[in-house]
């Protein structure tokens, strides 16, 4: 009876098994970039290719390439919730999209229309190479920032269209959003 206390014991707390470290020895790592450091260089675009342009029906906009999926979320106490880079992200294209509509002339038109109808959105990602990154990979944290910088639900998006580029020198993406029947 006794070594069945012990087994349950240590069965009951947990125990690490095998510990395997990837870094290099002697060298210090990174594990999350500081939003600081890497902001600037990462999120914005060297040069915007085409400016945005705002419809009464649909919006384009030039967008930074968002985080890698690695980099999208953190694990803290057991929870996945979106890291530094990724809040940075959503922060930044929501100031991109707040910008363009107080440029806008009949921005309460455009949100409107796009509040209430089926929308369908295409995304043009333009990577610096075409191995490195997966064209879905940053399409979730695209469209959660441009919906929740235009105050919509991203449910109401029904059409996806991605598309793949490369552009060593500006990596960007490209964002279309409009009401589906009218792509």
């Amino acid at each position: 009876m006794p070594t069945f206390r012990r087994q349950t014991r240590l069965l009951s707390s947990p125990r690490a098994v095998r510990v395997t470290s990837y870094r290099t020895p002697g060298k210090k790592v990174a594990i999350l970039p500081t939003v600081a450091k890497t902001a600037p260089r990462s999120l914005m675009p060297a040069a915007p290719s085409a400016p945005a342009q705002v419809e009464n029906h649909a919006i384009a906009l030039t967008l930074p390439v968002p985080p890698s999926v690695n980099h999208q979320y953190a694990t803290v106490n057991g929870r996945r919730l979106l890291s530094a880079a990724g809040r940075a992200y959503k922060a930044q294209v929501g100031q991109v999209v707040w910008l363009k509509l107080a440029q806008c002339p009949h921005r309460t038109a455009l949100v409107a229309g796009l509040q209430s109808e089926w929308l369908a959105l295409s995304i043009r990602f333009y990577f610096t190479s075409g191995l490195r990154r997966d064209v879905d990979g940053g399409l979730k944290i695209a469209q959660d920032a441009l919906c929740e910088g235009l105050g919509l639900n991203d449910n109401r998006i029904v059409e996806t269209h991605l598309y793949k580029h490369i552009d060593k020198d500006n990596p960007r993406i490209e964002v279309h959003l409009a009401p589906a029947s009218a792509s």
